[in-house]
């Protein structure tokens, strides 16, 4: 499995400027937030993701793009996009 830390930073470098936190629960389902990190203005969060899941760096790679999809879906995304 990789490393909480490992998974931000390959977050938060697809997804940059935006800043990310990754947080796991007590039933090892991870939590990821994308925000801004000068306005704090949140652009998605998504919940229950199966943590046991990212074991590989393909695994991983296939959610940066579930939540690109997500991001790009996201009917409260900003206007002027920063990707």
């Amino acid at each position: 499995m990789i490393s909480l830390s490992q998974l931000r930073m390959s977050i938060e470098r697809s997804f940059s400027p935006l800043a990310c936190e990754c947080s796991v629960s007590g039933d090892h389902s991870l939590t990821v937030k994308l925000y801004h990190p000068l306005s704090g203005q949140v652009d998605l969060v998504v919940s229950g993701l199966n943590m046991a899941a990212l074991h590989t760096a393909e695994s991983v790679a296939v959610l940066i793009e579930e939540l690109r999809y997500e991001l790009t879906s996201n009917s409260l995304h900003r206007p002027d996009p920063v990707m």
